[in-house]
């Protein structure tokens, strides 16, 4: 699990860095043909995995732990524009949460978890390597979603 927490850090470490590149007009710019932005699409990865890892598991069953959680959730859409204090807030978060699962998975928090099935693909995750793993290749659909975004902003210019 250790090479799965460093490919989730890395893709985090990518994708703070491609919000760096962009004005807050650009974060926050949805993009013809998508319904959410660059900013959301961040958002959500930090929600998700917070959401599948502890939620979904059953390890938590309160989503008030989770700061943006109705912001970022799946099935949400941008509402308002995000200031440049909740990009930074983000940036945090996308760091200290994956920070603090590895913590909690080295501790045994997740030893014994509530099979469930996903949402997306209706694949039942039986173990927290699974949700783990799953979520790793989620982080790297949203920033791949936010690189096309960026390219189209770029674009029309």
């Amino acid at each position: 699990m250790e090479q799965v927490f460093k490919f989730i850090k890395q893709t985090r470490q990518a994708f703070i860095q491609l919000l760096e590149g962009l004005t807050l007009e650009q974060l926050n710019e949805i993009p013809a043909g998508f319904n959410n932005n660059i900013i959301w699409n961040f958002g959500h990865i930090v929600v998700a995995t917070q959401g599948l890892t502890y939620l979904r598991t059953g390890i938590r069953h309160d989503a008030s732990f989770i700061k943006y959680a109705g912001t970022y959730t799946k099935g949400s859409k941008p509402t308002y524009f995000v200031t440049q204090e909740e990009v930074d807030d983000l940036k945090r978060l996308a760091v200290e949460t994956i920070e603090q699962l590895e913590k909690d998975y080295a501790a045994g928090v997740f030893n014994k978890i509530a099979p469930f099935a996903t949402d997306t693909y209706g694949e039942t995750m039986a173990t927290i390597e699974e949700v783990i793993t799953l979520t790793s290749g989620h982080d790297n659909l949203h920033y791949g979603y936010a690189i096309a975004q960026r390219r189209i902003i770029n674009n029309n210019k």
